[in-house]
Order: structure tokens, then sequence, then C-alpha cells
């Protein structure tokens, strides 16, 4: 068994299971298993790493489509059944019952974490302020769409995927209701392994919808926003430099 006992705060263990337990009943992507948890350790199968492939890489894609396409009550919402904080790294992360994305994910997903990164030092006051402009142009309600609520993993950048023998295993989840494009916007940011492969067995399952390259940088706000927190600057700069593009993205709207 792999066991972890740093808790990043009282229930974040437990949170961390029900999200692995939420994720795996969509009968999507390969979830690692908890053998036992409590508010002090959690105790996970132990997992051998190998090589990632291009045909592991498109099999990924499509049991996350999966995963995705079993949906959650709303927008932020926890894991079923689990009511204590939740999580994103070491960091809380708000959830509720949102009906809008827009306004879910202006208000729980990015400007919590921008304004804790000026008190962290990462960014200014007047760089905050142009975080919120952005934050009220999705909060407008300009990028929202017909898309129910996923079912997401909520940190998926490259180091919570294990590949392993049998194919890709998900670790470390902020499992939550959001927008599907928001993981895979974090595969991107972070640098998966065939991530061509990843996107087209994706798509197999659940076609991506028209323009989702452009939104990419609206996506990784919330992963951008969070890393601005606990990062260093060099995460607020690039914050800001998404800000830029959403602003751009919705002149051209």
């Amino acid at each position: 068994m792999f066991i972890k006992s740093d808790p990043a705060g009282p229930g974040a263990y437990p949170a961390e299971a029900a999200g692995l337990a939420w994720l795996a009943e969509a009968r999507g992507a390969s979830c690692v298993t908890v053998h036992e948890v409590d508010d002090r350790h959690i105790a996970l199968a132990e997992l051998k790493e190998s090589r990632p492939t291009r045909e592991a890489a498109h099999r990924f894609g499509a049991a996350l489509a999966i995963t995705h396409r079993a949906g959650a009550p709303a927008f932020g919402c926890p894991p079923e059944g689990w009511s204590g904080p939740c999580f994103i790294g070491r960091q809380p992360m708000p959830v509720g019952d949102w009906r809008g994305w827009g306004e879910f994910y202006a208000d729980a997903r990015v400007l919590p974490y921008a304004e804790r990164a000026v008190e962290r030092g990462n960014l200014s006051k007047a760089e905050l302020d142009r975080v919120r402009r952005t934050g009220d142009l999705i909060r407008s309600g300009i990028f929202d769409d017909d898309e129910p609520p996923a079912r997401l993993h909520g940190d998926l950048w490259a180091g919570n995927v294990m590949w392993t023998a049998t194919g890709a295993v998900l670790l470390d989840p902020a499992a939550h209701g959001g927008h599907r494009e928001t993981d895979l916007a974090m595969l991107a940011l972070f640098g998966a392994p065939f991530l061509a492969e990843v996107l087209a067995g994706y798509d197999d399952v659940s076609a991506l919808r028209e323009g989702w390259r452009e939104r990419v940088p609206l996506h990784q706000l919330f992963p951008l926003a969070v890393h601005a927190v606990g990062h260093g600057r060099s995460y607020g700069v690039e914050l800001l430099r998404a800000c830029a593009a959403v602003d751009a993205l919705a002149a051209g709207t």
C-alpha cells in the first residue's frame, strides 16, 4: 500500500476518497483504489508505473469522456454523499450549487485564488482588479452553453495521471461538477504525454464543441489561479496572460 499522512486540513483525505469513489462509479477512467482513510492518513493501492503509449492514451481519453458524461447535479457540487470541506492540492476549494457555469467559475474557481495570490505577494492589487474584470465577463454568461455539469477530476494535470501496464489511473482528485473542457485544459497546461491521442480518444466518445481550442485559456484560469497562490509570481504572470486571451475571445464573440 501507498500511505499519505500529511493532510491539507481536516477532512482532506476523506474528501479525496469520496472523490475517487464518485469518479470510479462512472465506470470510465480508472481510479486508484482506497484501502482505508481517516483525517490523518489515506492508504491507497500501490501502482507500478509504466511508459505511456499512444494506444493507452487513446483509451484514457475515451474513458475520461465516459467519466465526464456521468454528470453531476450542479456546477460546483461536491462528490455525491460528501458534505465536508473540499480541496485542490493543499488549497481549500469552494463547493455548492450553481445553476450557471460562468457565475460558478468566476466566483468559486478563479477569484478566490486570485485574492489569495495577492495575500502571498504573487499578484498586485491592481493586477487583481484586472482579473476581476475578466471575472465579470465570465460571470455575465458570455461563455455559458447548454453543456450539463460534467463529473470532473478537477486537478487533472499530468502528475495526477499514473500510467501503468494496464493503462492510465487517476490520482489525487479535486472532484466536483464543472465544465468538461476544464479537465482537458489542465491536461494541456501541464503537458500530458500523447495529449493529441488523449483528445482523439475523447472526441471519439464525446465530440468536442466547436471552438474548444480557443477556449483553453478560459479553462486554464482555474489551475493558474491556484498555482499563483502557492507556486510563485510566475503563475500570477501567466494568469494575467490568460485573462488577456479570454478578454480577446469575448471581444470576438
